[in-house]
């Protein structure tokens, strides 16, 4: 009935009320609890990292400039009604913008300010640079020719100064001497060429030089460059340009604007001049057209006798030469809209209705013509050619007057309403922007690392997951700084091969300590849980190391001896065990060299090796009595399978109310599986968050497998944590104790 009473696990209801949804939830809020002073410490880091960027990080200044598109029109007049149209057109921002940014003008800028030359000042790394925007005066330089040879273009070179700037050597990639100069002189050799007019050095004397192809200045100058247009078909085009330099901004920008207004005025001087060209081509024939119709009418004259028109002949002569003339005039648009256009544009093809239009009313003239009297028809041929070459030549010379007056006075329909200039106020970095994303930066890492690991470490957080697999948990041990620290001491001691003869376990450093409560409760459990049992021993071991095996059982046998019992504690891990550096005991002889009956001196004397009061020792625990692990052997499991080992274990039963032995851990080694054969009861120890409930369950099997039966499991190492208690429902209150005073 009283083991009954011990193994009854507690209700399922507490456990199955709480859905997996709210379970997930609560626990990941409790994960966020244990590990906050890990989130802060992170995010502060973080917070750190982004001021120190934000202050060290060089500054990026922007310079804006501000220019306007007027409509554009040529500003030709027509030679008729529709001429002009031609000449006439919409300027569109898109077409504009994409003209500003074009390597024609981009081009020119990177040549007119020699952009292609790139001189960096080297300073001292991370805080180089700041350091030289707190100093006063610029390092620079004045170059005004730089040429390598063509294998050497994008290749960086070492530029150092010496005698205080007055000379200068140049180094290749590999250190060899390129060039050497002086400052003010032109230095030439094997195709290197460098002119420094003047050098400015405050904060170092080195530099590196570059010769950057031209392709990629202008592409970067494009990237960089930003066009848009303010508002919507207003004309007005917004310029901006970014650099860490500002000088370099505002020069860059402001030739940028300079070169696009000049490319302008010189496409409308452009058009002008194709116009000029034209009319100049055209003006020689038209003149010899002119004079040899003169002639011919003169001539005519002279040998009719007839001089006088008629008047109907007059009337008839005016309207041919209308005619004529607007003929012509169609034949120099139908010239130029031929460059523009192709016959099937609906300009040109109005142009030729109309044309067929003059020519069908100068056939019904022509045909009235030929009413008229002979004489009277060819003076009015050639007065006719008179009086239309006169007017085609007299509109030439207007036309061609207009052009020069025009191609002189040409401004273009771009002009620069703001010039280019540079903020004082940096643009970039945004400190206060990298310093609140650093921080929710460092925020996202800490919270992510502290879920992935909790998903990774699926150790055991709660006794309900242990007995949800049928595995009984016999009592919560929590966990105590004291034993940290005796943990801490003991490692340095074991490490350093020394003695440990004065060395406190928790059991007698600090007996109220709650972990010590807590095996407290585990002894009188045990009483009722061995009544049963085959024999007095009690194998305790568990999955993997570093669970804390050694301290339950130690600590576990100093409760039980001081409760006036008589207890045994062996160590059985003859592999690596230390338990004699706990209790100050000497492993000069102990369980493996019994086991393998070794002849050995002790103290320099002989032991007797069949005498197994030799390697029992007195412990600073009254009651309590130890046998160390002895000298390691490379072959532990064959010893624990000796018949001595059995023999040895029913002679210590008859003297000792209690055996406890420490095992190594079973899925490491089969050690545990060999002396649980000997054991009346079996525990155990789980390390509480590092213990997986699937790796007990697979220790209780492998037990099981072998024959032994696991009466239950001690949870070690139990920590007060938020996730535990949001997670699971429960929470294990280990903050009450009660010492005497």
């Amino acid at each position: 009935m009283e083991n009954k009473t011990v193994n009854t696990p507690k209700p399922e209801a507490k456990v199955d009320r709480h859905d997996d949804d709210e379970i997930d939830l609560g626990r990941l809020f409790g994960l966020l609890i244990d590990r906050r002073w890990l989130i802060i410490s992170v995010t502060f880091v973080f917070m750190v990292f982004g001021v120190v960027y934000a202050v060290l990080s060089t500054p990026v200044y922007q310079a804006d400039a501000l220019l306007q598109v007027e409509e554009k029109s040529s500003g030709l007049p027509a030679l008729g009604g529709e001429f002009g149209e031609m000449f006439t057109s919409e300027s569109q921002a898109a077409t504009e913008i994409e003209i500003m940014k074009s390597r024609m003008v981009v081009g020119a800028v990177v040549d007119q300010l020699q952009l292609t030359n790139r001189v960096t000042p080297d300073y001292m790394p991370i805080i180089g640079e700041w350091l030289a925007r707190r100093t006063p005066g610029q390092d620079k330089l004045s170059i005004t020719s730089f040429k390598v040879p063509q294998g050497y273009e994008g290749q960086a070179l070492e530029l150092e100064f010496a005698e205080n700037g007055a000379t200068y050597e140049v180094f290749d990639e590999a250190g060899e001497l390129v060039l050497a100069g002086k400052v003010g002189q032109l230095a030439v050799i094997d195709g290197f060429e460098l002119m420094i007019n003047d050098a400015v050095l405050t904060d170092t004397d080195s530099f590196t030089l570059v010769k950057a192809n031209r392709l990629r200045v202008i592409r970067d100058i494009q990237a960089g460059l930003s066009v848009s247009e303010r508002g919507k078909q207003t004309g007005i085009l917004s310029a901006s340009f970014q650099s860490t330099d500002k000088a370099y901004a505002e020069d860059v920008l402001g030739a940028v604007a300079q070169e696009y207004m000049l490319q302008n005025i010189r496409r409308n001087a452009a058009e002008a001049e194709n116009s000029l060209s034209f009319i100049e081509q055209e003006m020689p024939t038209v003149k010899a057209n002119l004079t040899a119709a003169e002639n011919q009418l003169n001539q005519y004259r002279l040998q009719s006798q007839s001089v006088d028109l008629s008047i109907e002949t007059e009337s008839i002569l005016a309207r041919v030469v209308e005619i004529e003339k607007k003929l012509n005039e169609l034949e120099l648009k139908e010239k130029e809209l031929s460059r523009l256009y192709t016959k099937e544009h609906p300009t040109y093809q109005s142009l030729l209705e109309q044309k067929a239009q003059l020519q069908q009313e100068q056939q019904q003239i022509n045909d009235q013509v030929g009413n008229l009297p002979e004489t009277q028809q060819e003076v009015l041929r050639l007065a006719r050619d008179v009086e239309v070459s006169q007017e085609i030549y007299v509109q030439l010379l207007n036309r061609m007057q207009e052009l020069n007056v025009l191609k002189a006075g040409t401004v273009g329909n771009v002009r620069i309403l703001d010039e280019a200039v540079t903020n004082p106020q940096a643009v970039a970095p945004k400190k206060s922007l990298i310093v609140v994303l650093a921080t929710m930066l460092g925020g996202m890492v800490s919270v992510g690392y502290v879920f992935l690991m909790a998903a990774l470490n699926r150790g055991v957080e709660a006794p309900e997951q242990l007995e949800a697999l049928g595995i009984n948990v016999y009592a919560s041990v929590p966990l105590s700084p004291v034993q940290e620290d005796l943990n801490g001491k003991l490692a340095t001691l074991v490490g350093r091969t020394k003695k440990a003869a004065d060395l406190p376990f928790l059991a007698l450093e600090d007996p109220a300590d709650l972990a010590i409560e807590a095996l407290r409760g585990l002894r009188t459990s045990l009483h009722f849980a061995m009544l049963e049992a085959q024999n007095k021993t009690i194998m305790i071991s568990g999955p993997a190391p570093g669970v804390g095996k050694s301290f339950v059982t130690m600590n576990l046998a100093a409760v039980l001896a001081q409760a006036g019992q008589k207890v045994l504690v062996i160590d059985g891990d003859i592999r690596r065990g230390y338990m004699h550096a706990s209790v100050g005991v000497e492993n000069n002889y102990g369980l493996s060299d019994f086991l393998a009956s070794v002849d050995k001196s002790v103290d320099g004397g002989p032991v007797d090796k069949n005498n197994l009061a030799t390697i029992i020792h007195k412990t600073k625990v009254e009651n309590m009595h130890f046998i160390s692990r002895g000298t390691a052997a490379p072959n532990p499991s064959e010893l624990l399978m000796h018949p001595r080992m059995e023999k040895m274990l029913d002679k210590v039963n008859e003297y000792y109310d209690y055996v406890l032995i420490d095992t190594p851990p079973i899925l490491a080694v089969t050690d545990a599986a060999i002396v649980g054969r000997y054991a009346g009861t079996t525990l155990l120890v789980a390390r509480f968050g590092e213990t997986p409930a699937k790796e007990v369950e697979a220790t209780v099997a492998r037990f099981a497998q072998n024959g032994t039966d696991v009466r239950g499991v001690i949870l070690n190492g139990v920590e007060r944590r938020a996730s535990g208690y949001y997670g699971y429902g429960y929470g294990y209150s280990y903050g009450y104790s009660y010492k005497s005073e």
